[in-house]
């Protein structure tokens, strides 16, 4: 009787609490049906000039001084971290619970105007755009980040970073041993060359004579030059020959 008694009273204490079956702290929500749409975030004020964000004191607030992406740790299962990024944040038109650094802020639109927010996911040493799983970023803002860095660097508003590799100087000069003076250039006479290495070297009979009898039927015999005091000697011309009318 007693144990009746009590579940009668838990009852009615939850049927208090709870009024029609909803709690307390979500009657003044309003209720969806299933064929009602969440009501969607209202658009950002920056979205026409998104650098303007970075100068305003609402991301001084929550930024300070750090860039966007620093502390953010992705939730993820088990001991061993994922090595790769998500692909997007938005899945079937929901974000995820834990979105990318720049995903999570409303405020933050790649542009290739917006110079102080693609400079942080720039290496100041290398100048080469930090990997993703260094930031956390998705990979769709990732791609967007690099296309948008390439172009601000086309248009000149971001710094393009040029390594510098100094010369050696041992490969320019001739002052080590491997180097030698050059030699004196000698007396030269009519037909010699500078250096007696440039002068040219008659092939070996051996090989002319096997040219010779590969190419004999293309060959011209080359013709005794003239004795000295002899005229030239004159191709016969030919007769023109006369027809009988």
């Amino acid at each position: 009787m007693a144990l009746a008694r009590g579940m009668a009273l838990l009852r009615a204490a939850a049927g208090g609490l709870w009024g029609a079956g909803r709690p307390l702290w979500a009657r003044d929500a309003p209720r969806l049906c299933s064929t009602q749409e969440t009501p969607k975030a209202p658009p950002s004020p920056y979205q026409e000039r998104p650098w303007e964000y970075l100068e305003s004191e609402e991301y001084r607030i929550t930024y300070g001084d750090r860039p966007v992406w620093h502390g953010y740790r992705r939730n993820h299962k088990g001991a061993v971290p994922p090595q790769r990024t998500r692909k997007a944040c938005v899945r079937k038109g929901k974000q995820v619970g834990n979105p990318c650094p720049i995903c999570r802020d409303r405020n933050l639109h790649v542009d290739f105007r917006n110079v102080k927010l693609l400079d942080q996911f720039i290496c100041p040493h290398s100048g080469i755009v930090f990997h993703p799983t260094h930031t956390g970023v998705c990979m769709k803002q990732h791609k967007l980040l690099t296309k948008a860095i390439t172009q601000a660097q086309d248009h000149g508003l971001l710094w393009l970073h040029v390594p510098y590799v100094p010369a050696p100087r041992d490969d320019f000069s001739n002052q080590h041993p491997a180097v030698s003076k050059t030699p004196p250039a000698p007396a030269l006479a009519p037909g010699r060359h500078w250096y007696p290495w440039y002068e040219r070297q008659a092939p070996p009979t051996a090989a002319i004579a096997r040219i010779r009898r590969l190419y004999k039927d293309y060959l011209k015999e080359k013709e005794a030059p003239p004795a000295a005091g002899m005229p030239p000697e004159t191709p016969p011309t030919p007769r023109a020959e006369h027809r009988e009318e």
